[in-house]
C-alpha cells in the first residue's frame, strides 16, 4: 500500500539533526519562547518577505489571535462581518466565530477551489469590515483582486496561508498579501512541526505588538497584564526543527511540483478531473485534489489497488452541525466540491515507481 501521507518518510532524513539537537535543548533549559523562538520568526519573516513575525500554538490559534488583536487596536468590533471562503477547512470559520464576528460564506470559483472574487464583491455591504482569503491546498488566491476590493471597501485582509508556505506570485509570498497573515505547521503540513504550531506574519507594528502580548496572557511584561490574553505561544523546541526544515524548504517546493506536474502529464482518464496547474510558483501542492462522480467507489477502487488517499473535505462548515444557525444555506459551488473532492498521494519522498503505479491505477478506474 502507497499511504496517503508518510510522515516517517518525511521526518526520516532529520532524525540524527533531532536525535542530537534534543540532548542540547534539554541541557539549555530555554523551553518558552526564548532564543529559539525569536531565531524562527526572524527567519520566516525574512521567508515570506514581511516585517514581523511571532510563532504561535496552531493554525487555529493565529487566526484568532488576528481577529482579537484587530479588536483590542480598534479596527473590529463584535458583530462585524468577515468575508470567508465556503469552501474550506472549519478552522477558518471557527476564528471568525469564536471573535464575536459574522461569517459571511463566498462561494468557490467555479473551475478552482478558491473563494471567488466576483460573488464575494456582490456579498460585501456596509456591515462587512474585513476579509479572509484561504489559499487552498497550496494555491495562491486572488491576491490582486482581493486587494483592489479591500482597498476599495475599506476592508481588512487577511490571509489564511496555513496550506501556502512559500507559495509566491510576482516575488511576493503567502503571508504577504495582506495585512495579516495566518500559518500552520501541522505535522502534515510543507513545513511541518513535530506536534502543532503555527506563526503570523505582518508588516503593521501595532498589531505585532497587540498580538505578542495576547498570545501570553495578556502580557507587555513580566506579570503585568495589560489584557485578557490567551496561552497561544510556539514552543521553543517546535521552533528549533522548524529552523532546520526551513533551509530546505525551497527543495521541498520544487519536489511537490514536479510530482505535480507528473501526474497532470500523465493522468488520462475522464472520470477524474485534475485540479489546475498554473506551472508557476503560486501553486505549491500541499494537497493534490481530484474530482470524481461516484467518491466512496473510487476511493474503494484505490484502497483495493494498493493507494491511499484521504477526502479534504467530507462536510462544508457551513453544513456542519457545530453551525446550526447557517445550515439552511445554500452554497452549491461549494457543496459540490465537498462532495467530490479526493486527494491523492503527493509528498517528496515518493519515489518513481510508486508514482507511476499512482498513475496507472487512475488511469485504469
Amino acid at each position: 500500500m502507497i499511504p496517503f501521507f508518510d510522515i516517517s518518510s518525511e521526518n526520516a532524513k532529520y532524525l540524527d539533526f533531532f536525535s542530537s539537537e534534543l540532548k542540547k535543548f534539554i541541557a539549555e533549559g530555554d523551553y518558552i519562547l526564548g532564543n529559539h523562538v525569536e531565531k524562527f520568526e526572524s527567519e520566516f519573516a525574512e521567508f515570506c518577505g514581511t516585517s514581523y513575525c511571532l510563532g504561535t500554538s496552531n493554525g487555529l490559534d493565529s487566526l484568532r489571535l488576528i481577529f482579537e488583536a484587530y479588536k483590542k487596536i480598534g479596527l473590529l468590533q463584535i458583530g462585524d462581518e468577515i468575508l470567508v471562503p465556503a469552501n474550506t477547512f472549519i478552522a477558518s470559520i471557527l476564528a471568525v466565530v469564536q471573535s464575536g464576528l459574522v461569517p459571511v460564506f463566498v462561494e468557490p470559483k467555479i473551475n478552482s477551489f478558491n473563494m471567488s472574487y466576483e460573488d464575494a464583491k456582490d456579498k460585501c455591504s456596509f456591515k462587512t469590515k474585513a476579509c479572509l482569503i484561504v489559499h487552498m491546498y497550496g494555491q495562491l488566491a486572488d491576491t490582486d483582486l482581493f486587494k483592489k476590493l479591500s482597498e476599495e471597501n475599506d476592508l481588512i485582509l487577511i490571509e489564511d496561508s496555513a496550506q501556502a508556505h512559500g507559495a509566491s506570485k510576482n516575488k511576493k509570498k503567502a503571508g504577504s498579501f495582506g495585512d495579516a497573515s495566518a500559518f500552520s505547521f501541522y505535522p502534515t503540513k510543507n513545513i511541518g512541526a513535530l506536534g502543532d504550531a503555527g506563526a503570523i506574519t505582518s508588516n503593521n507594528a501595532e498589531l505585532i505588538n497587540c498580538i505578542e502580548s495576547l498570545r501570553n496572557y495578556g502580557s507587555q511584561s513580566k506579570y503585568n497584564y495589560s489584557y485578557l490574553g490567551f496561552n497561544m505561544r510556539l514552543d521553543s523546541l517546535q521552533a528549533l526543527f522548524l529552523s532546520k526544515k526551513l533551509k530546505d524548504y525551497p527543495t521541498n517546493i520544487l519536489s511537490r511540483q514536479r510530482i505535480a506536474s507528473f501526474y497532470c502529464s500523465n493522468v488520462r482518464n475522464e472520470k477524474i478531473k485534475l485540479p489546475e496547474y498554473p506551472n508557476n510558483m503560486s501553486h505549491v501542492f500541499h494537497l493534490f485534489v481530484v474530482k470524481v462522480e461516484n467518491r466512496n467507489h473510487f476511493i474503494d477502487y484505490l484502497e483495493k489497488n494498493g493507494v491511499g488517499s484521504h477526502i479534504h473535505y467530507p462536510i462544508p462548515p457551513h453544513k456542519q452541525k457545530s453551525f446550526l444557525k447557517y445550515n439552511h444555506l445554500n452554497l452549491p459551488l461549494t457543496e459540490n466540491n465537498h462532495n467530490k473532492v479526493v486527494s491523492i498521494p503527493l509528498y517528496p519522498s515518493l519515489n518513481d515507481l510508486q508514482l507511476k503505479k499512482i498513475v496507472d491505477v487512475l488511469n485504469c478506474y
